[in-house]
């Protein structure tokens, strides 16, 4: 995005020559919408190749696959003008999927003052290029190095009517299934005060099974999402959850109404055998208990507490602050470990224990006094804009800190701010095995290298609370209403314990 065409001369340090090839030349490039699809926009290089060697080399970008080419396409992409803004793009043959758009930033370090600035971080994506989702936003080329040289992205499981795909991913190796939990207590999520959430799964085995049925490509396909817990009713609200931890699930859950928020055990198989093994502090109910990891070398439970069981009508007011834990399952300790958070969601650690990631979630409005908590169930059309019945303030924090893990107390130390989500905000956090930081966002997974620069985006045009690798080179992303498999390079580290 730019300028209009009058004062690009003003709002530009220099400015690019369009490409002969450019296309939609009159396409006004604005901040998307959640709900606006349009055209991508794309242009292809020219295919003709001569037989002798010099035009080989010539045509090397087009004629071979592989990374390098892959990151040659980038800088040698075609340049599509909308609206007097340069869009860089990369030629969809640079790709098979054809969903790999890379942006070059400094053709939007200015706007100049008629430039259309987005208003809101929840309901104007940053989509310069107005290509449909899904695909693969590229800010920086070392995502390429991420992507590989043939990624794809696509809807593996949807229903548009129940938001059954929200929270705790876990991948289990040994069935190649992935369990997951439905949102709790928000929009679609049918759950509230008088409802639980439910556990569920798919077959990564039957998703290849109907891709490859489907004759390639990156068409959508639907498999089965199979209820997969009937959690005692001690267990209410999952909305976290990591390993497998000695074959079992390591779910977290908020609570509903007076039954407390736990973190449990639960086998993945029949007879689902499920064992709490905390539900308080010293006595105190938690909050609404959010994200667990275990930690990579001690094994010992790391935990978040946050008030959104409050904010949105299932759990009383809270009584304890927001903060980080450590819990020791073969001694029962449980400390916290960091606190003066806004409010603490996700958590994650570097392979090597040093580094913990937690992320810090908007603060409620300040313009609503006075509220009491009512057992109720009420309408929510968003799960952004409306954080439960408090509102949001864009002022406040969606931050991803970092903290170094004291080698000892494992005390969270040196705080300091890792990242800064420029869409939505950012909830649940995995690590590849190159140290590079994924979170769900606004609008998909952002992806950050271990200094906190954005390299790039999944790009998936609606809210992703969370994320797991599930074995080498396959990412699958929870969208509420859907579950995405992005099939890429990049693998993240063993959780299962």
């Amino acid at each position: 995005m730019s300028s209009p065409q009058s004062h690009e001369a003003n709002s530009r340090s220099h400015k690019r020559k369009p490409s002969k090839q450019a296309s939609n030349s009159n396409q006004h490039s604005v901040p998307q919408k959640p709900v606006g699809k349009s055209s991508n926009g794309r242009d292809s290089p020219s295919s003709s190749a001569k037989a002798n060697s010099s035009s080989l080399i010539t045509q090397m970008p087009i004629l071979i696959s592989g990374l390098a080419v892959l990151l040659a396409c980038v800088y040698s992409a075609v340049k599509a003008t909308t609206h007097g803004t340069d869009v860089m793009v990369v030629a969809s043959t640079a790709n098979a999927s054809g969903q790999i758009q890379a942006i070059d930033r400094l053709d939007f370090n200015v706007f100049g003052q008629d430039g259309p600035f987005r208003q809101s971080s929840i309901t104007e994506f940053f989509n310069p290029s107005n290509t449909t989702p899904p695909f693969f936003q590229v800010f920086d080329p070392r995502f390429l190095q991420i992507l590989g040289p043939n990624p794809s992205i696509r809807i593996v499981a949807s229903n548009p009517e129940f938001a059954f795909a929200h929270e705790a991913p876990i991948w289990l190796q040994e069935t190649d299934e992935v369990t997951f939990a439905s949102n709790d207590g928000g929009a679609l999520g049918m759950s509230d005060l008088d409802h639980n959430n439910q556990v569920a799964k798919i077959s990564l085995k039957e998703v290849q099974e109907k891709i490859k049925a489907a004759g390639g490509g990156v068409k959508p396909v639907n498999v089965t999402v199979t209820k997969q817990l009937d959690l005692p009713e001690t267990v209410q609200m999952t909305n976290g959850g990591t390993g497998p931890l000695n074959g079992s699930l390591l779910l977290i859950n908020s609570g509903r109404g007076p039954l407390p928020p736990s973190i449990v055990l639960s086998d993945p198989n029949p007879p689902f055998t499920t064992t709490v093994l905390l539900d308080n502090f010293f006595g105190r109910q938690f909050n609404s208990l959010n994200d667990i990891k275990i930690h990579p070398t001690t094994k010992k439970l790391f935990f978040t507490d946050a008030p959104y069981g409050f904010a949105n009508q299932f759990r009383p007011p809270t009584l304890m602050p927001n903060q980080v834990y450590r819990f020791d399952p073969d001694t029962g300790s449980v400390r916290v470990v960091a606190d003066g958070f806004n409010k603490s969601n996700g958590v994650a650690f570097s392979q090597d224990g040093k580094t913990a990631y937690v992320y810090v979630f908007f603060r409620f409005s300040p313009h609503i006094q006075g509220l009491t908590f009512k057992p109720l169930w009420y309408s929510r059309t968003d799960t952004g804009v409306n954080f439960g019945v408090f509102g949001l303030d864009q002022t406040a924090p969606a931050t991803i800190y970092a903290f170094d893990v004291h080698p000892t107390s494992q005390a969270f130390m040196n705080r300091r701010v890792f990242a800064y989500a420029d869409t939505g905000l950012p909830d649940g956090i995995q690590l590849d095995t190159k140290g590079n930081v994924y979170s769900g966002c606004g609008d998909g997974v952002q992806v950050w290298d271990s200094d906190g620069t954005l390299l790039g985006k999944f790009f998936i045009g609606t809210t992703s609370a969370n994320m797991v690798f599930a074995g080498q080179g396959r990412l699958v992303i929870l969208g509420e209403t859907a579950v995405y498999l992005a099939e890429i390079a990049a693998s993240g580290f063993n959780l299962a314990h």
